[in-house]
């Protein structure tokens, strides 16, 4: 019997070592969002390929310091407050300059970046340097890469 009890163990320890160490993402909810230039890369499915002007894609910088936010639409600057509370990101009113953007398909991803900011609840990472923005439901809603 206690043979029995010794090899059950001895095998039992590896198993739930190994499905310990696969419970987690090895990414922690309070790895701070602060810091990098986050660059869209997605907005809901639909993927989001850089411009010529990499100042002016769409991206995301926040300051934990002042607990604003900063960055592009693509056409416009932009800046807001945020708060962020493990997993809840919740960002203020934003505020944008009104210049005109030249190409109609660049107007129109501002345009719904710009309301994805409006909509979004939370935020998970999804690995070193993504964010995903997702909205009240738990839908994606942009996801970024820190930018290199």
């Amino acid at each position: 019997m206690r043979l029995a009890r010794r090899l059950a163990l001895a095998l039992s320890l590896p198993l739930a070592a190994l499905s310990l160490g696969a419970c987690g993402s090895g990414i922690s909810l309070d790895e701070p969002i602060e810091g990098p230039t986050w660059r869209l890369v997605l907005l809901g499915d639909q993927p989001v390929a850089p411009g010529d002007d990499l100042m002016r894609n769409p991206q995301l910088q926040f300051d934990r310091s002042s607990g604003r936010l900063s960055g592009s639409g693509g056409c416009n600057r932009m800046n807001g407050s945020y708060t962020r509370t493990a997993s809840q990101l919740r960002l203020g009113q934003i505020a944008a300059t009104k210049m005109a953007c030249a190409d109609p398909a660049r107007n129109a991803l501002e345009t719904q970046f710009f309301l994805a900011l409006q909509a979004t609840a939370s935020y998970r990472l999804q690995g070193p340097g993504r964010m995903a923005l997702l909205d009240g439901t738990g839908r994606t809603v942009a996801v970024f890469e820190a930018a290199r």
